[in-house]
């Protein structure tokens, strides 16, 4: 008597049913969102370390190795922060920061200028310095040794955990892909994954040595580029290939021969 096994011709991309469609697109069109967010929060904090828009090695060295010819308060004002205030309150600030900072003149003078001009912002989000504080501006204003050890341990985590949940549902909604060469579908699915590890540790090389930089712009663009690739080749095949009426069988199956 032959048993009934279960039909998974439906298995596949094309040809999943209307609500798992519906599911892994709507995952992918919010996760595709939320990661062209990501990209522009990095033009805007990495991105602007140097002064300069755009994301390039003097970015990554800035904010990781740090500016060790001066303070992390001064290249802010100097780059990403040079449009806020005044130029006559800025060129104070850094004088008062190539002077020592000493505190005998905040009460008297600069904690009404960053009262001013800086508190509306660090004093009232949290998670960034407050400077309505002399302690906190204190910190700032010496040699910018690039991001913490305890900054760089609560960004690796944060990157390793959050990314690897997006990079694992993205890789298992592509498994059911037709069409691609199984090397392919295994190489896209494990390099966003690798990528990762060497993103997150080309951190902690480059605030050891500046040179390592260049692995991080690597690895930020190697994980997205692969990540990219199976989002758009899974939202054709849901939505587009799947209206040709064909029907593709067991993806899983077929990458298991």
């Amino acid at each position: 008597m032959k048993s009934n096994l279960p039909d998974f011709a439906w298995f596949n991309l094309p040809n999943l049913p209307t609500p798992v469609k519906v599911l892994f697109s709507g995952y992918l069109l919010a996760i595709g969102l939320g990661l062209c967010m990501a990209g522009l929060q990095i033009m805007q904090t990495h991105g602007m370390a140097d002064g300069k828009p755009g994301l390039s090695l003097d970015d990554i060295v800035y904010s990781y190795y740090g500016n060790r010819s001066g303070s992390k308060l001064e290249s802010k004002l100097n780059g990403s922060m040079n449009e806020m205030g005044t130029p006559e309150a800025r060129l104070d600030i850094i004088k008062w920061i190539h002077n020592g900072a000493p505190e005998t003149e905040w009460e008297s003078q600069f904690k009404n200028i960053f009262s001013q001009h800086c508190a509306q912002c660090h004093g009232s989000i949290a998670g960034i310095a407050d400077f309505s504080k002399y302690e906190e501006v204190k910190k700032v204003a010496r040699i910018d040794e690039g991001a913490s050890i305890q900054t760089l341990t609560r960004s690796s985590h944060i990157h390793l955990f959050g990314i690897s949940f997006i990079f694992f549902f993205v890789g298992f909604i592509f498994s059911f892909a037709v069409g691609v060469p199984k090397w392919l579908k295994i190489s896209a699915i494990a390099i966003p994954f690798a990528f990762l590890i060497v993103d997150v540790i080309s951190w902690w090389l480059t605030r050891w040595n500046p040179s390592f930089a260049w692995l991080t712009l690597i690895g930020g663009f190697v994980y997205s580029g692969a990540a990219t690739i199976m989002w758009f080749i899974s939202m054709y095949q849901m939505l587009i290939l799947s209206r040709n009426g064909k029907i593709y069988g067991n993806a899983w199956e077929a990458d298991l021969k």
